[in-house]
Parts: structure tokens; C-alpha cells; sequence
């Protein structure tokens, strides 16, 4: 093992030492307590909004207005979300009697937190991402170890001020400067309780497999290569402008945007048309004095990957590729960058069957004034979520849990779901029956438990009535001796 192993196994590894001897007293914590200080971290981003989203801006090539609406506003929501909404959804709740043999049982679900939640995010919604995961974690009663990707390392120290602006105890929180190509090792052999990690499908299957010798549980976010499905009767104008929204957006460089889209082809031209129009008054450059609608691609790799990407076809600037093929590689892969492919379809269920027909699943949507018809389409897409007449926009409803179908990923954030992966389900059960000495089924052993136990089965699910009577005789003789200590 490399020395810069060593070194970055050593700082997540003291991380967590940190973090184990803090997380106890937080877990102990009331959920309203923990709440306070997700709130102080709201308040310190809705007074510095402006500096945070130039910061964003700055680090990742997106707009300020993409910083702000789809990062700096989705973050405080979700903090609004979940310190209000967490202990409705992790608080005990007792679980309904399962049948009359066990009427004295009562059990009750409770939501432990892990302990130790590691969280690997990437580099194309720096803040937004990790501090939903964030958020999650801590109203569930963990400490966090966070590593922000390396080119947007400067974001991850606004998310540190934020933090740090509410007061957190001490070792709750940690921001771990690491690369990224020693993080995975590091993370999974340092003794934290579970990991999320946002990335590529690569990276994810490799995380998958070391992760397998610990046996540490792992949260996947591998992206998506997501469809848009315009039917006859959509509203043309407005599906336009969604998917040049959800496809540009970040100049593309979304898990969720829109990047393939199959119009039926009774409007296909009046679609294009239309999409056509609004590209070309798209501008794309410097976000000084808010003149650009998109900004840069955040690294040189993913520049280059894209351009290897529209020379599969024909394309007008920023990217339109028409005549979609199943062959083509935008087809298969995310692209990530602002592209968006068309394809002409015969009909509806041509869309679905092609929009299915990729392993990545991820998110997809339905334009149609139709909403029965919408749901009934939505019902047969091969995808984590689903929009009806908008897209993109399902990663900042903190309500809605997140994650994909097949090889977009395993598990999901946000929402109550979200929350409930930051626990582990653990049951309690109590009995309530007075004076029993035993279970009917307890040592020791004779024909008569046995001939009770069958009566049991045969009282509550009986072929006919005297069947029951006769044996609610045994049932009751084998139910007696639960009093008795003989």
C-alpha cells in the first residue's frame, strides 16, 4: 500500500474516531433539539445566499441562477423539511397484532441510527447533494464525514462555514480533504457504518465490491441517461421549454436531465420547430451581469467526453441532435453536458419501449394534458421517478425520495425514505398478558402440546364448523398450562 494510502486512510480512520465518541450524546438528543440546529443552518444560508451562490458559481462554471434556484434555494428547503418532518417519520410506531394466537404480543418499530454516515459527493451540485445527505444523517441521530470532489474542494468549505454556524458539537461533522482515487479505499476500511456515495456507474460497482468484504452498507447514486416523452396532445410551447431547461440546465451536466427525447410523430415537426427556436436564443458564456442562460462544463475531462459524444450525429448548437438511433452512443450513455437527442415515434408505446431500453433508469417523464393517460405511461417507465409535464426538478423536492432502477443506483436519499436509510430498523416486542409462566409451545414437549398447538391452526383457519369446536377443546388445554409452571 501506497504512503498517500496510508495518509488518507489515517485521516478518515482519526475522523471517526472523533465521530464514534461524539455520536452517542447526539443520538441521545431529542429530535426537536437536533432540528434547532439544521434551522441555524438555514439561517446562516438565507443571510449569505448571495456570497454562496457566486461561490458555487465560481467553482463549478454553472450560473448564479443555477446555483441559486437548483443549490443554494433546494438546500434550505430540504433543512426546512427535515428538521420539521424527521421525527414523524423516524418516532416509534407500534406495529398491528398479526393474529390471535400472539393478542398478548405488542410490538413496536423503532428507527436506531447507524452511528458513522460517510458521504463521497461529486462535483456537479456540490452543495445541494451532500447537504441533503447531511441533513438526513443528523436529524437521524448520526455523525458525518464528508469528501467533496476535489475540484469543487472550495464549495465544501462553504458547506463547513454552514455547518459550523450552527453550533454542531464538536466531531458530528468532519470535511475530509482527500483525492479522489484514495476516498473509496479509504472510507470503507475506516470503520464508519454505512457510506453514500453520488458518482459514476464505474466507480459505484467498484465501491460495491470492496465494500462486500466489510460487508458495510452502501447507498448508490450512479446517474442516468434520462427520457422525455411527448405525446400527441402535449402542449408543445411549454415541453419546449422543459426540455431545454432540464437538458441545459447546469450545461447539461445533471444525473437527471433530460438528454433523450421520443415525440410521437404526429407533432414531431412542430415540436422541433419549436425547440429549434428556443436553442438558438439560448446564451451560452460568462455569467457576469447575468448575460448567459448556461455556463461552462466544470472540467476539461468532461468537455472533451462530450464533444467525442455529438460527433455521433447532426447537431445545431448548444446541442440538438436529431434522428436519435438506438446504435448511437447518447442513446446509452449520460452524457453530461448540454445535449439533448430527438427521435421520431410512431406512438406512445414505441416511447416507452425505447426509453426502457437502457440499463440506466434513473428518472423520465410525460408531457400530455391527459393526467389519467400521464400516470398510466408513468406506471410502465423503467425508472426511480417520473414527472408529469416537467422534469429535472424532483431532486429539489425534499419530500420526494431519490434513486434510480438498474444500474442507477441502489437505495435512496430523501423523503422518508431517505431518512429511513440513514437507520436500521429495530423491533421491540412486549408482552402484555399477565401471570404466564410459559408460551403454549415451551418445554417441556408431549402429545398434548401437540395436539394443542395443531388445534391452534385448526381453530383459526378450520374446514368447517365442527372442526373448529373440536379443536378450540385441545387449544384450550394446551393454553392452561401457560398459567402453570409444571
Amino acid at each position: 500500500m501506497s504512503n498517500d494510502m496510508n495518509i488518507a486512510r489515517q485521516k478518515v480512520q482519526d475522523a471517526v474516531g472523533l465521530a464514534r465518541s461524539a455520536q452517542s450524546s447526539w443520538a441521545k438528543l431529542s429530535f426537536n433539539k437536533r432540528a434547532t440546529f439544521l434551522l441555524k443552518m438555514r439561517s446562516h444560508i438565507s443571510v449569505n445566499a448571495e456570497r454562496i451562490a457566486a461561490g458555487i458559481s465560481s467553482a463549478t462554471g454553472k450560473t448564479r441562477i443555477d446555483a441559486l434556484s437548483t443549490e443554494v434555494l433546494s438546500t434550505a428547503m430540504a433543512l426546512s423539511f427535515y428538521a420539521t418532518n424527521a421525527k414523524k417519520y423516524l418516532q416509534r410506531k407500534r406495529l398491528k397484532g398479526g393474529g390471535l394466537l400472539t393478542v398478548n404480543k405488542r410490538p413496536y418499530l423503532e428507527r436506531a441510527p447507524f452511528g458513522i454516515i460517510g458521504i463521497i459527493s461529486p462535483w456537479n451540485y456540490p452543495f445541494a447533494i451532500p447537504f441533503h445527505e447531511i441533513a438526513m444523517a443528523l436529524m437521524a441521530g448520526n455523525a458525518v464525514i464528508l469528501k467533496v470532489a476535489s475540484v469543487t474542494r472550495s464549495v465544501g468549505d462553504i458547506i463547513k462555514e454552514t455547518v459550523d454556524a450552527s453550533g454542531l458539537p464538536a466531531g458530528i461533522f468532519t470535511l475530509i480533504d482527500l483525492p479522489g482515487c484514495e476516498a473509496g479505499d479509504a472510507f470503507i476500511n475506516s470503520g464508519i457504518d454505512k457510506l453514500f456515495f453520488t458518482g459514476s456507474v464505474s466507480v459505484g460497482k467498484e465501491l460495491m465490491a470492496k465494500a462486500a468484504n466489510n460487508l458495510l452498507p452502501l447507498s448508490l447514486e450512479l446517474g442516468g441517461n434520462d427520457a422525455m416523452i411527448v405525446c400527441g396532445d402535449a402542449d408543445l410551447s411549454r415541453a419546449a421549454n422543459g426540455a431545454l431547461w432540464a437538458g441545459m440546465s447546469n450545461a447539461g451536466q445533471s444525473c437527471a436531465a433530460v438528454e433523450r427525447i421520443y415525440v410521437v410523430a404526429d407533432v414531431y415537426d412542430q415540436f422541433m420547430d419549436l425547440l429549434k427556436m428556443k436553442t438558438a436564443r439560448l446564451r451560452v458564456g460568462s455569467d457576469d451581469n447575468f448575460v448567459a442562460d448556461i455556463g461552462s462544463l466544470t472540467t476539461d475531462e468532461q468537455f472533451e467526453k462530450v464533444k467525442s459524444i455529438i460527433d455521433d450525429g447532426r447537431y445545431v448548437a448548444p446541442t440538438i441532435v436529431e434522428n436519435l438511433r438506438s446504435e448511437m452512443r447518447i442513446s446509452r450513455e449520460e452524457v453530461f453536458g448540454p445535449v439533448i437527442a430527438v427521435a421520431k415515434v410512431a406512438s406512445v408505446d414505441e416511447a416507452v419501449d425505447a426509453a426502457n431500453n437502457s440499463s440506466l433508469g434513473l428518472t423520465a417523464s410525460v408531457w400530455t394534458r391527459n393526467k389519467h393517460y400521464a400516470r398510466t405511461i408513468a406506471s410502465r417507465l423503467q425508472v426511480g421517478s417520473v414527472m408529469i409535464n416537467d422534469h429535472l426538478m424532483s431532486h429539489g423536492l425534499a419530500e420526494t425520495p431519490w434513486g434510480g432502477f438498474k444500474e442507477s443506483g441502489i437505495g435512496r436519499t430523501h423523503g422518508h425514505l431517505g431518512l429511513e436509510e440513514m437507520t436500521q430498523p429495530r423491533v421491540v416486542i412486549e408482552d402484555i398478558l399477565p401471570l404466564v409462566k410459559r408460551n403454549m409451545w415451551w418445554y417441556p414437549h408431549d402429545e398434548g402440546v401437540y395436539r394443542g398447538l395443531l388445534g391452534a391452526l385448526r381453530f383459526l383457519y378450520p374446514q368447517n364448523t365442527m372442526q373448529r369446536i373440536r379443536a378450540s377443546i385441545n387449544l384450550l388445554k394446551v393454553f392452561r398450562r401457560t398459567f402453570t409452571d409444571e
